[in-house]
């Protein structure tokens, strides 16, 4: 971890949902990961991870939303703004009444860092990834046009240049203050 800490955090939590209608059988499947509960989630301690100015960005879904703010208050950032990525359908998917075509990050703040630039709009037509919960590499090129480095992704699934990482499916380059092994999302 920087000595002063990181800048620009991303955390996509692994959320206590489930996997979507197994095909056939009308219930959910099981996710090929483990999750953690929106308490486990709020008490990780990234507040000791971030710089006294920093930017954050949390990944949501519907379901967890109102969560996600209260989230970023205990990690010591302001809600700033709300980013939405609007991804085609495929398949049957997951909802009820109306199929869930969209997911949220919530960006926020702590400090007084400012952007390196403004993006003329909050809603992305990034596609749809192939892995369940992969997030597009689109997203961490718009961080990267807006937050200032060092930068740290948590519950990774990958490595990227120039940034720290943690997260089972990583190489996990980064130390979360207290936890040993990371779930991934």
């Amino acid at each position: 971890m920087p000595r002063d800490g990181y800048r620009t955090i991303v955390a996509d939590p692994p959320w206590d949902v489930m996997g979507g209608p197994a095909w056939g059988g009308g219930r959910s499947r099981p996710l090929p990961y483990e999750t953690m509960s929106v308490e486990e989630i709020a008490a990780l301690p990234v507040r000791d991870m971030a710089a006294p100015d920093a930017h954050l960005y949390v990944w949501t879904i519907n379901r967890y939303v109102e969560d996600t703010y209260e989230i970023v208050r205990q990690w010591g950032f302001r809600p700033s703004t709300l980013l939405t990525w609007t991804k085609p359908i495929t398949g049957g998917g997951l909802g009820g009444t109306y199929r869930l075509s969209t997911e949220w990050i919530l960006f926020a703040r702590r400090g007084t860092l400012s952007a390196a630039r403004q993006i003329g709009q909050s809603h992305f037509d990034w596609p749809r990834q192939r892995a369940h919960s992969m997030k597009p590499d689109a997203f961490l090129d718009l961080v990267e046009q807006v937050s200032p480095g060092p930068y740290v992704e948590l519950f990774a699934r990958r490595a990227r240049f120039g940034w720290d990482y943690w997260g089972d499916e990583s190489l996990g380059t980064a130390q979360m203050p207290g936890q040993e092994a990371p779930l991934a999302a």
